[in-house]
């Protein structure tokens, strides 16, 4: 059974990798989708091959580290759309770099994208499905907040971060409002992301681990697989990895 058809997803950090691919997975079974990025062009390009393949979706630039730009947000899908069901907490960063290079810009980025822009997300979408007793908001996470590897110490600690206020969410929103909340947790994914590092040494690490990633469809059909499950049930973290990756 699909349960997807119909529901109202907005999805941050839409317009390229993961994102996108959740959006083009999500709405090929029904989804209407919001999509939001800094990225106007890209944003443009994936809203108009899903209404190509038939789907519906609408886009809006957003910075998830901006709260009334991410309000606004919340209020574009409302009022195009008539509700919010389900949250894509997708945008991040993940910068890799030693902890004697000081990579202190690195850090606050990582801060401000993956744990406040998380938080400014739920804050508004939350009171939409609290109004209405259902919902669901999946934050993707990853295995570094599983596990911390070299270089990588701010990034895990953010998706540690991710991780607890999912379990926290889940234990109080599931169980007393009906609003699920879920992680997907990935492994090494090919999406662009080793180029953004700014410590040199950091950015050949990152190419190296791209010698061996999955792609983001395979995050978003765990994705879809999360979400597309009847109101009892709970997907609360999916880890997927590639095989041969070790830790």
């Amino acid at each position: 059974m699909n349960h997807l058809e119909g529901k109202i997803v907005v999805i941050t950090g839409a317009s390229s990798g993961i994102g996108a691919a959740t959006a083009t997975a999500l709405s090929a079974h029904g989804a209407t989708i919001v999509a939001a990025a800094r990225n106007q062009d890209r944003l443009d390009a994936l809203v108009g091959e899903i209404h190509k393949a038939g789907g519906t979706a609408a886009s809006r630039v957003t910075d998830v580290t901006d709260i009334d730009d991410v309000r606004a947000l919340a209020e574009f899908a409302v009022g195009t759309y008539g509700t919010i069901d389900v949250l894509v907490n997708n945008a991040g960063l993940m910068l890799f770099s030693s902890w004697k290079d000081l990579a202190f810009e690195d850090w606050g980025r990582m801060i401000d994208t993956n744990i406040r822009g998380y938080l400014n997300s739920i804050h508004a979408v939350l009171p939409i499905m609290l109004e209405q007793k259902s919902g669901h908001i999946l934050n993707m996470a990853s295995v570094a907040g599983h596990q911390i590897g070299e270089s990588a110490g701010v990034y895990s600690a953010t998706k540690f971060f991710v991780r607890a206020i999912t379990e926290s969410m889940r234990k109080e929103l599931g169980v007393h409002h009906g609003i699920r909340a879920s992680t997907i947790s990935p492994g090494v994914i090919d999406t662009g992301w080793a180029d953004k590092v700014g410590d040199p040494a950091g950015r050949e690490a990152a190419k190296e681990l791209n010698n061996l990633a999955i792609t983001s469809e395979a995050v978003a059909d765990a994705t879809v697989y999360a979400l597309n499950q009847p109101a009892n049930t709970t997907v609360n973290d999916l880890v997927i990895s590639p095989t041969r990756q070790d830790w």
